[in-house]
């Protein structure tokens, strides 16, 4: 499980993502108190605004961010935009009124979209055994529901003696920590030695997305995970503070709670997908959610009811989220990879951009059990368009045949009779579609270009 930690490199990325994570879970609870501090029971329609501006600066920054930032040195970015996010957050204690909060917060989302997806992308090129890159991905799921676990409760500690307005202090400070392991780390250089073409870069990860089957399962996938993310995200404050009457404290438990049960879920995942399919775990995960949001339009009517359906979302959502990477690197080359990474940063946002508001609107117009049960309907579309989308026959070698091709052309050299064609598929040169899975009878189709 730890084992990726022996890289230096890794080590050192995992370190500043920490740093991050931490600083940037405590602002989460300080965003959600004081959402409730200006509108008390309409709180989630105000958070839900908040969040839907986070999604608009991702979806429209991410893609064009990473086709800019192609010829950047990777540390001399994400260092800058470290610091450019700890400064944002120095000052967010010192606003008094909304539209500063939503300006700082917009110049900070637009931050972490240009870094989050070149963060991500340089993992699979530092652990290029597959076997490692799993144990990475679920380490940076297990850092991630800690800091859901330990930022809500350090916020709950913490807000017994301050006000929830100095949280966004321990945000700047862990961006500080973020920036300072950047600083450290040996960075791999970037993949093409001569850069791809800027549209390449910009429309390069959409256009795998649209051609790969497994990658448009993953987008549905990311709706569901978006419709049970954004009930918990959301409405919680709504939940504990005026239905049930608690103080902030409470509403801090309840999302470290939400943090536990995804972390349980990450710790256990390198087992699972060992002996099962991405696409199963995900699914799973998926229909667990599903499950959770029917269940709470009817039980979540106290608090510890609302722990125990927190607990059970949180494993569900950990399952849609941390085999992702796999998904990706999968379906992509390194030189390509920065792109889809960005496009996937991009489109899992815009199934936010569309839960969010669902969350806020709808709870707020109407009360929480409608926006559970509006929420299910949109996890549950999620979850069945996976199923109907994503291939349930994904080999890792795709045995196919290349009509187009040459018989003596150098990518099919390793063809054979017995065996036929196969290998690893990505959308690339030789494979501009995605192929047909065929068996090696299949390959008598091999026949020069005409």
């Amino acid at each position: 499980m730890f084992s990726p930690l022996r890289f230096p490199a890794y080590r050192n990325l995992f370190i500043a993502q920490v740093g991050a994570l931490l600083g940037t879970g405590m602002a989460t609870v300080a965003l959600g108190l004081l959402a409730h501090d200006i509108a008390g029971a309409g709180a989630g329609e105000i958070l839900g605004a908040v969040l839907s501006i986070k999604m608009i600066a991702y979806i429209g920054v991410a893609p064009f961010a990473s086709a800019l930032a192609a010829r950047l040195p990777r540390k001399t970015l994400l260092v800058s935009l470290d610091v450019v996010r700890a400064g944002v957050a120095a000052v967010l204690p010192f606003v008094a009124a909304a539209w500063q909060v939503y300006a700082l917060m917009a110049v900070l989302y637009v931050a972490s979209a240009a870094f989050t997806p070149a963060f991500q992308s340089m993992i699979p090129d530092l652990l290029e055994d597959e076997g490692e890159y799993t144990k990475a991905l679920s380490l940076s799921r297990l850092a991630a529901d800690l800091e859901s676990v330990a930022s809500p409760m350090l916020a709950a500690v913490l807000l017994a003696v301050i006000s929830y307005n100095n949280l966004f202090v321990a945000t700047a400070i862990g961006f500080v920590i973020s920036a300072g392991s950047v600083v450290s780390a040996r960075l791999p250089k970037t993949g093409a030695k001569t850069p791809l073409p800027f549209m390449r870069r910009l429309t390069g990860g959409l256009r795998l997305f649209a051609l790969t089957p497994r990658l448009r399962g993953l987008l549905a996938v990311s709706l569901a995970t978006a419709a049970g993310g954004a009930m918990v995200f959301v409405n919680t404050v709504v939940l504990v503070q005026s239905n049930f009457a608690l103080g902030q404290q409470a509403t801090a438990w309840a999302l470290a709670t939400f943090g536990l049960g995804s972390m349980t879920a990450a710790l256990s995942l390198p087992r699972l997908l060992e002996r099962a399919p991405d696409r199963l775990a995900m699914l799973l995960g998926a229909g667990t959610m599903t499950l959770v949001l029917l269940a709470g339009a009817a039980w979540a009517t106290s608090y510890p009811a609302l722990l125990v359906l927190w607990l059970v979302m949180g494993f569900g959502y950990s399952l849609t989220i941390t085999p992702a990477g796999r998904a990706l690197r999968r379906s992509s080359n390194s030189d390509d990879r920065p792109a889809l990474f960005a496009a996937q940063f991009a489109l899992s946002h815009a199934c936010w951009l569309v839960a969010y508001p669902v969350a806020g609107l709808v709870s707020a117009e109407a009360d929480p059990r409608a926006a559970f049960l509006v929420l299910a309907g949109l996890c549950g579309a999620g979850t069945v368009l996976a199923v109907m989308i994503w291939p349930r026959q994904d080999p890792l070698n795709l045995p196919h045949g290349h009509p187009d091709l040459p018989s003596d052309h150098p990518h099919l050299m390793d063809a054979d009779a017995r065996t036929g064609h196969a290998h690893p598929v990505v959308i690339d040169e030789d494979h501009p579609r995605w192929p047909e899975p065929e068996g090696a009878a299949g390959h008598k189709q091999d026949a020069p270009r005409r």
